[in-house]
């Protein structure tokens, strides 16, 4: 069968940066809804249509293509009375968005003194990607499946 439109997809994969560098492993299967449903980027997706079981093919992403470039205007530098006590780098937080922004979710990068630096943007942004995977099964998706414009687990469980 081939990957179209309506598809469950399931990928074994890799990511690393243009290096080398191993950023995903992949230790577990991708699975995904083909067909427009935002489950996996784009470019992948384009380059996924029309193949079959065990085809492997490697789609090099630009930050654009992926988690987008790195904004400087989402690095903020805030009082450290601001935050709970006992807060350490690489902790998340949720911040509502201004003048009805979706929220957006902050990283602590630094603490120094009664400063703490949070970052706005996805960990990686700014980093070009190199996705290197295998088609280990496709299938047709269930009405279910394209009703909720995602893929289901085995025996049709999902969590929404």
């Amino acid at each position: 069968m081939q990957i179209a439109k309506d598809s469950v997809v399931t990928l074994s994969y890799k990511v690393t940066d243009p290096d080398g560098n191993v950023i995903d492993e992949g230790r577990r299967p991708l699975v995904y809804l083909h067909g427009g449903y935002d489950g996996i980027f784009a470019p992948i997706e384009e380059a996924l249509h029309g193949k079959s079981v065990g085809e492997q093919l490697v789609v090099k992403l630009q930050p654009e293509e992926a988690f987008g470039d790195y904004d400087e205007s989402l690095l903020r530098i805030e009082s450290l009375s601001m935050f709970p006590e006992g807060i350490e780098v690489g902790m998340q937080f949720e911040r509502a968005g201004e003048d009805g922004d979706d929220d957006m979710i902050y990283t602590i990068t630094e603490i120094e003194g009664d400063k703490v630096v949070v970052d706005g943007n996805h960990p990686l942004a700014g980093i070009a990607l190199v996705f290197d995977c295998t088609i280990s099964e496709v299938r047709h998706a269930t009405s279910e499946e394209v009703t909720h414009g995602h893929a289901h687990g085995p025996d049709d469980h999902h969590h929404h």
